[in-house]
């Protein structure tokens, strides 16, 4: 084969910055058109680039064109697997790449291709370790069916709540990965069909890792291949053997924290207040004072028109949600609205055990005594919330707010910045 080119036109004698992956499995009909506007896109980026034809098992002339494209375009490879399975020649195009940044995009190029450079930046920069296309941001323009919309998002709220995911978009068609980052992952991802997208997006969160999102402009293929209903069992399957691996603690995630998640940020101290355990027991001393101060007053308040239960509820549950989140602030010093809607429901059943300890003390004291003063309840309220506190502190500094962040690491995605900056000189 010629020798791979640089966007200039002269021969290029290392690694390019991007290699660009194309799976493509039976797609004879589109695979010329689609190589030729991406190879006349990315001449007008100012990298050097590789496409990467990831022929797999395809029965139809889709190699013979592939080759015949390589042939003629200096800057197009192909790899021929033997095997059907878009994420096993994702996984192996990838893992066998020596470039620094690594892409995937569907064939079909659905998505507007001004989309790559600001898919990419990030990476170059060091700013960010993985970078995904997303369909679903509020500025992302989309023209697809109302199945397929449904589908994509019950799909994504499904990963949130199962695998606690935060991308917007797990399955769209265009990501990036640093070539560091990528050697690390690519080995611990198990699946090889259209799973393979989700799963290295949920061990890099797990990770630590940054992803940037890029809104984009996308036009559904009329004549996509993907099989919905044998594609859904495959992903539901791929959800439940991540959930099980995280449960077992069968995936390193602690390690690859250590190893390659981005570091903790410097946070600014309370003056006067100590840091570590001891300052946490203080702020969340003073918030659950406050919180107290305001759950009694509105029990108070409610206990005019209601029976002491409903009341009690009533005002665990205001104050629940106001103190999970001054603590996630202030006591943890947690910012950002990553992780908040998680924080909350964990908070709350944080705030069912509290509720259960409180209703049981009230439903104890109306079996000893019936007719107890309205003082006598208040005590035996303001001693269950004191234990109701202390366990609430428990549980959201070993669980709902436990330390994410990991050690420094030994290797950063911003580590290949100066072999990037001389690929582009």
């Amino acid at each position: 084969m010629p020798p791979l080119m640089a966007p200039s036109g002269e021969p290029r004698t290392t690694a390019p910055v991007l290699d660009v992956v194309v799976p493509v499995h039976n797609e004879e009909a589109d695979l010329e058109q689609c190589v030729r506007r991406l190879d006349a896109h990315l001449r007008t980026l100012p990298f050097s680039y590789r496409i990467t034809i990831a022929e797999n098992a395809s029965t139809d002339a889709t190699v013979a064109i592939a080759q015949a494209l390589a042939a003629e375009l200096p800057g197009v490879v192909v790899r021929v697997e033997t095997q059907p399975g878009r994420g096993r020649a994702l996984n192996r195009a990838w893992a066998a790449s020596d470039a620094a940044v690594l892409v995937y995009m569907d064939v079909d190029l659905s998505t507007d291709l001004n989309a790559l450079l600001p898919l990419v930046a990030p990476l170059i920069s060091g700013h960010s370790d993985l970078a995904i296309g997303t369909r679903l941001a509020g500025s992302a323009r989309v023209v697809r069916g109302a199945k397929r919309e449904f589908i994509s998002r019950s799909y994504n709220l499904l990963l949130r709540g199962t695998l606690a995911t935060h991308v917007s978009d797990a399955q769209c068609g265009f990501k990036a990965i640093s070539a560091d980052v990528a050697a690390r992952l690519l080995p611990l991802v198990e699946d090889t069909g259209w799973f393979f997208d989700t799963e290295l997006l949920v061990l890099a969160e797990r990770a630590g890792l940054r992803i940037a999102e890029v809104p984009v402009d996308w036009v559904d293929d009329p004549d996509s291949r993907v099989h919905i209903v044998s594609t859904a069992r495959a992903d539901l399957a791929g959800i439940v053997r991540m959930w099980r691996a995280f449960t077992t603690g069968r995936l390193p995630v602690a390690d690859l924290r250590a190893q390659i998640g981005r570091g903790p940020l410097v946070e600014p101290t309370l003056d006067g207040v100590p840091t570590g355990l001891v300052g946490q027991l203080v702020r969340f001393a003073a918030i659950g004072a406050v919180s107290t101060l305001a759950y009694l007053a509105i029990f108070v308040g409610l206990r005019h028109t209601l029976d002491p239960q409903p009341a009690n509820l009533i005002a665990l549950a205001v104050t629940a949600v106001a103190n999970t989140t001054a603590n996630r602030r202030l006591t943890f010093g947690i910012r950002g609205r990553s992780g908040a809607a998680t924080a909350q429901f964990q908070g709350l059943l944080v705030f069912a055990l509290g509720l259960a300890l409180t209703s049981g003390t009230l439903a104890a004291l109306n079996v000893w005594d019936p007719h107890a003063h309205r003082l006598v309840e208040l005590t035996f309220l303001v001693a269950a919330n004191l234990a109701a506190t202390l366990l609430r502190f428990v549980l959201f500094r070993a669980w709902v707010f436990r330390s994410r962040t990991p050690r420094a690491r030994t290797a950063t995605a911003g580590a290949t910045v100066p072999d990037l900056e001389a690929s582009v000189r």
